[in-house]
């Protein structure tokens, strides 16, 4: 198993971009993007790892989380 596998859980959480990005710092469109996020009410379903977690907490206040 490589390291990448081993942080993987069984865990999902569904990502819903409920703000819009226009007026947002740079920072916080990249993050966005890389989540796979690109419209308003757009949703997306990644698994629970830390550095998922990390890009959540960065935008928080645009996001609406729930577990998968």
């Amino acid at each position: 198993m490589s390291a990448n596998e081993q942080q993987k859980t069984d865990r999902q959480v569904k990502v819903t971009l409920t703000r819009s990005l226009l007026g947002r710092p740079e920072k916080h469109r990249r993050v966005a993007r890389a989540l796979g996020l690109t419209k308003t009410n757009h949703t997306v379903v990644h698994y629970d790892t830390a550095v998922i977690r990390g890009m959540i907490t960065k935008i928080s206040h645009l996001l609406t989380v729930e577990t998968a």
